[in-house]
């Protein structure tokens, strides 16, 4: 009797220290991908149950599904606000709020977002973006994954009225630590917009390349670039590239800084191809 007290204490403390020493919430169980993160839980399970004494595993597989059910992974968001004026010799305001949230499994990423800018220079519209994304990516591997995209954008200075991307393929993740994740992606995709009074569906393909770097939990470097050439028309491609850098500033408040270049080498009848945009916003992390 005192050999299964003694027993049993030992494996409660090696739970509780087992759930201590792992705060990653998308990694509960060892493992570098979906197959080992499976096969290492079974194995626990099976270790925990299989001694000849039933209290003993069943406290152990207590103890490892109560681990994996508190670990579970969480959606990571924030929300930007920026906010520029300027009043004298030339009025001008310039206001800007973006969401971001994301969440990831040993099997399947989520990321959403939503975006809006709006500017005016001596009572003259010079700004006005919305746009959208959903991303759904499902993981085959540690390194391979098939992904789901959806992007809606307006922007009413540049003659959209609106833009519907939809796009399936395939992405790897070249780079992927708890520091630094790098990927590529591809696949085709499906455009239909109103661009300047004009309605357009065109098959195109979609090339993505995603990176982001963590420096020591002090600051978040990030980039991203996306390339649309119709298949019927490649000289009328889209790109839309961002890069830009975190600071955190308490625990939950921290200030963004980031450039947008969205390029249409065919744009509205007495447009410009190029549109940069320079950001710097407060972020609140939840």
């Amino acid at each position: 009797m005192k050999k299964q007290i003694l027993m049993t204490w030992v494996l409660a403390v090696l739970a509780m220290q087992g759930r201590a020493s792992n705060p990653d919430p998308a990694a509960v169980v060892p493992g570098n991908g979906p197959a080992e993160y499976n096969n290492n839980a079974l194995s626990l399970l099976a270790t925990a149950t299989s001694d000849n004494h039933a209290t003993q595993g069943t406290i152990a597989s207590a103890a490892v599904i109560a681990t994996i059910k508190t670990n579970q992974p969480v959606w990571e968001s924030r929300i930007a606000l920026g906010l520029t004026a300027t009043a004298g010799n030339s009025d001008s305001a310039l206001a800007t709020g973006n969401f971001q949230t994301h969440k990831k499994t040993p099997w399947d990423e989520w990321a959403m977002g939503l975006e809006g800018t709006y500017g005016e220079v001596s009572s003259v519209k010079n700004n006005e973006i919305l746009h959208g994304f959903v991303q759904y990516n499902h993981l085959f591997s540690n390194r391979w994954y098939g992904y789901a995209r959806t992007d809606a954008l307006h922007d009413g200075i540049a003659g959209v009225t609106y833009r519907f991307t939809f796009s399936p393929g395939a992405g790897y993740y070249f780079i992927k630590d708890q520091e630094t994740s790098l990927a590529g992606e591809s696949g085709p995709a499906i455009l239909y917009e109103k661009l300047d009074d004009a309605y357009h569906m065109y098959p195109t393909l979609r090339l993505a390349e995603r990176f982001e770097h963590k420096f020591d939990g002090h600051a978040r470097l990030w980039q991203n670039v996306e390339f649309l050439p119709p298949f019927t028309s490649p000289r009328d491609f889209l790109v839309n590239a961002e890069i830009g850098v975190e600071t955190p500033l308490t625990k939950y408040f921290s200030l963004q800084t980031y450039v947008q270049d969205n390029y249409a080498n065919h744009p509205a009848p007495g447009l410009k191809a190029n549109d940069v945009k320079l950001v710097s916003a407060l972020a609140i992390k939840f």
